[in-house]
């Protein structure tokens, strides 16, 4: 049983705005959310002093008995999803009847969280004194796990932990779901909350952009050639996905239909990027959609300005589409916000798709040669009326995904 599968809740937090048509809003006029974290100063070894920090949403937000258990990436995931269950008109009722899922992500727990425990376990006090709430915070599947509390959701629940592909995993994940008869309804996407050890984590690695660390509106540079690392940056996205019949007879606003999903691991190596890999996750959506390349109108990439990474994308969109198919990044305006980025740039790739604006890749003056040839989208947005778009996200571990949704 294959049943057809749209979006009729969106909801985000990101660092160009505190809700979803803020943030479309922002990315419109060319804005950006990147800054120079002076505290960053004091941490040794860390190059980088750039970050893309969420705006709008405070740790006071939700109420003290709601937000017990929460720390900031699971308050992010909570403010994204209160948005997206009031766009889809889902009711207090409709959520605990056990025909609602959940499917969410992040790269891991509250990092903050996690080392408030750290540094007091290794203290001279010890465990003694430390909230039992502590841990609840950090662990793995904190935002699912505090978002089915926080809403009742009581069907079934898919927690997704996979890096850069969390958010874009639990929307696929819940998409087939849907479409195979589980579930008529899930709320799904991802998070992931700004601490300095995300920042280290590339850093180490000389992923991280260092030398636009006094300029911060020229960092990241998505494909360019002048390009030295990525931005961390942090929000939440969420969708809320319905099986079509149902969403049409309530007569829901529908978005999006999702069409396809593909996803894949590289199985060769942890860090090194496949081409390969890219490939076959795309392929995979397309076949799934049963549509050929050429029906795709626009492309959004990954690419979050790395060396390697982006020129392996390059190669992998090329040889899936050629040179005739529109592709940018968001990564120049919204940093790589990890776990979450897989469900904000969906959303946004969707309202391009739905207003017939591409958003042009930011901060792309001059496509590094080593890139494949494409039809990079540079400084200023197209109008383009397209009624396929593809969302493509890559992570850590070789795990690609590939979504694709149609106009409806």
């Amino acid at each position: 049983m294959n049943r057809r599968v749209v979006v009729t809740g969106i909801g985000v937090v990101s660092p160009l705005g505190a809700s979803h048509g803020a943030t479309w809003n922002a990315l419109k006029i060319g804005a950006h959310g990147i800054v120079r974290m002076p505290e960053w100063e004091e941490i040794v070894g860390l190059r980088t002093r750039l970050a893309a920090p969420a705006v709008g949403v405070a740790g006071d937000q939700l109420s003290r008995k709601a937000s017990r258990t929460m720390g900031r990436v699971a308050i992010l995931a909570a403010v994204a999803s209160e948005e997206a269950i009031a766009d889809a008109r889902l009711s207090r009722e409709e959520l605990s009847s056990g025909d609602v899922g959940l499917a969410y992500g992040s790269t891991h727990g509250s990092s903050a969280a996690n080392e408030e425990w750290v540094r007091k376990i290794l203290s001279q006090s010890g465990f003694l004194g430390m909230p039992s709430t502590a841990y609840l915070k950090f662990m793995s599947h904190t935002a699912a796990t505090n978002l089915a509390v926080h809403f009742g959701i009581r069907g079934r629940i898919l927690t997704t932990c996979a890096a850069c592909v969390s958010g874009a995993q639990a929307i696929g994940y819940a998409y087939e779901t849907i479409k195979h008869g589980l579930a008529d309804v899930m709320v799904a996407g991802g998070a992931e909350e700004l601490h300095f050890t995300h920042a280290g984590v590339f850093d180490i690695m000389h992923a991280t952009s260092c030398a636009y660390n006094d300029a911060p509106d020229q960092a990241p540079r998505p494909f360019e050639e002048k390009r030295d690392g990525l931005v961390v940056g942090e929000g939440a996205g969420t969708f809320v996905l319905e099986e079509y019949s149902r969403a049409k007879a309530a007569n829901k606003h529908i978005y999006a239909e999702i069409i396809g999903f593909g996803t894949n691991c590289d199985g060769t190596h942890v860090t090194n990027p496949s081409a390969e890999g890219m490939r076959g996750a795309m392929i995979a959506a397309l076949k799934d959609a049963a549509i050929e390349p050429s029906q795709v109108g626009y492309v959004n990439a990954h690419a979050t300005a790395t060396v390697i990474g982006d020129i392996a994308e390059s190669q992998a969109t090329h040889s899936v589409f050629g040179t005739s198919v529109p592709v940018s990044s968001l990564k120049g305006a919204l940093a790589h916000t990890l776990g979450a980025c897989g469900a904000i740039e969906a959303a946004l790739t969707i309202d391009m798709m739905n207003e017939g604006v591409l958003i042009p890749t930011r901060n792309l003056e001059r496509v590094d040669p080593r890139c494949a040839e494409l039809k990079y989208l540079q400084r200023e947005p197209t109008e383009r009326a397209v009624d396929i778009v593809m969302s493509n996200k890559f992570a850590f571990g070789g795990i690609n995904t590939s979504l694709l949704f149609r106009r409806i």
